[in-house]
């Protein structure tokens, strides 16, 4: 009998509600919480969006049906864990994003030796590591400690120009590169949660329509093939 493929998501936060309730799949998979996912062995794509304290459960899981684990979170467990099935690390999951990192990435190194700022800003509630900015800040040669965060909503307001109906759910990145009195400013904005939601679909699809290996992947190297 054919067996429905699952996409399973784990975490019980506001990423994983959003995901629950956004999120679109094929017309032959079932959306599915970690909680309430088919009690069948089947091959499956986990998500997993939530704190970690699912993680082991998620792994073995993952080991005894194959399943790829997409890991939203920065830092994960999941990244030095003992590898038997694919694991898709994503620091982002807008796909312009995604492509714009892809272009520091390559093209980072250009702008070594020059004075370069480093700005991240996200809603206040944000308490972990800024994934993107560090994404950001390595591809052109710069440490965690260069990157500054804001979290204070009346300079997100009054200097970042946050929209205030955005304050609450933003994802802002600037780099500013000098030389003299000439300089360069790269900007982002991710506004709400549709992004999200949307990024991940595409994500989930491309792992789903592509043979992976057990092995760590990141999610920039299914940019760099052309698979989102």
């Amino acid at each position: 009998m054919h067996q429905t493929m699952q996409v399973i998501i784990a975490g019980t936060g506001k990423l994983a509600n959003e995901l629950l309730h956004s999120m679109k799949v094929d017309s032959s998979a079932k959306l599915a919480s970690w909680e309430n996912k088919s009690n069948e062995e089947a091959k499956s794509i986990v998500v997993h969006a939530g704190s970690g304290r699912e993680l082991e459960a998620i792994a073995s899981y993952c080991a005894s049906t194959q399943s790829t684990l997409i890991e939203l979170a920065t830092g994960s467990k999941a990244e030095s864990m003992p590898i038997a099935f694919p694991i898709v690390l994503c620091p982002n999951t807008n796909i312009l994003m995604l492509k714009f990192m892809a272009m520091l990435e390559q093209c980072g190194k250009m702008f070594s030796g020059y004075d370069i700022n480093i700005t991240e800003s996200h809603q206040t509630s944000k308490t972990s590591v800024p994934g993107t900015a560090v994404n950001i800040a390595q591809s052109l040669g710069k440490s965690i400690g260069d990157i500054q965060s804001v979290r204070d909503a009346s300079i997100q307001r009054s200097q970042l120009e946050i929209p205030e109906p955005d304050l609450e759910r933003h994802a802002f990145h600037q780099v500013i590169i000098h030389e003299g009195k000439c300089s360069v400013k790269l900007e982002t904005r991710v506004y709400g949660e549709a992004p999200y939601a949307e990024g991940v679909s595409q994500i989930v699809a491309a792992a789903s329509s592509h043979k992976l290996e057990g092995r760590l992947y990141s999610v920039m190297e299914f940019v760099k093939n052309g698979w989102l």
